[in-house]
């Protein structure tokens, strides 16, 4: 169990060094900025990236309890009795001022990662997106239903939009070729049969279009809306609640 000083030095060392630190032991916690709080005393882990940025966690919870954003300037200061840790950000104007009365671990680290991330969502992936955000397809749509019966297959989604008209997508996490089209087209004439005095709409939704289908879909008076799986992925990832396909009732 290191003793303040020895952490107040660890702590600035690896501040100037821009290290990643770990910090563990009993603190309380105040912010001050556009509100305020307080975190009465108990054991936490804090994280400072190399960047600035700053997040302290509980010993339960994925999110950090405070925190703040990249580009924080920070100062440490230690007594015989405690260590005081504050990041500030001026921009705007706010703080978060750690005071511990003991530490249990501290650590600092230089990492390496020039890894790229991606996020990758399957179909029924973009399913749930477009349940959960039916404005990326287009403003006032509203799903209806999923996977909808028809005599050619199922639609992947069932919708009307803004203006009253029935909405048909047919979705694809690749490339859709022609096939998608005259699939598509086979769903509209389907629904149309049903209701004669609806006008139908049939969007193609995917990443992007192979060599020739947007003229087909053009001639068949279809749509495309491009979608690329991994903004449905973001969204998914962003959702605190899982979408729940069963509450869209089939018909």
């Amino acid at each position: 169990m290191p003793n303040f000083m020895d952490a107040e030095k660890l702590l600035k060392e690896g501040l100037e060094n821009r290290r990643m630190i770990i910090l563990i032991g009993s603190c309380i916690v105040d912010y001050i900025g556009r509100a305020s709080s307080t975190l009465t005393r108990g054991e936490r882990l804090i994280i400072v990236k190399s960047d600035g940025s700053i997040q302290i966690h509980r010993p339960k919870d994925v999110s950090p309890v405070n925190w703040q954003p990249p580009g924080c300037i920070f100062h440490v200061e230690s007594t015989e009795n405690e260590l005081c840790f504050k990041a500030i950000r001026s921009k705007p104007r706010e703080y978060v001022n750690i005071i511990f009365d003991s530490i249990t671990f501290i650590a600092c680290f230089n990492l390496y990662d020039e890894g790229e991330f991606s996020l990758y969502a399957s179909e029924l992936d973009m399913q749930k997106a477009i349940i959960a955000s039916p404005s990326i397809i287009e403003d006032g749509l509203k799903i209806i239903s999923f996977e909808r019966h028809v005599d050619p297959g199922f639609i992947d989604l069932y919708g009307i939009d803004s203006k009253g008209r029935l909405v048909i997508l047919e979705i694809k996490r690749r490339i859709a070729d022609k096939s998608a089209v005259l699939q598509l087209a086979k769903y509209v004439d389907e629904v149309k049969g049903r209701s004669p005095y609806r006008e139908v709409r049939g969007i193609l939704v995917a990443p992007g279009l192979a060599k020739g289908v947007q003229t087909l879909l053009s001639s068949l008076g279809l749509e495309f809306k491009r979608l690329d799986p991994k903004k449905c992925a973001e969204i998914l990832s962003r959702s605190s609640e899982g979408i729940d396909l069963k509450k869209f009732i089939k018909s």
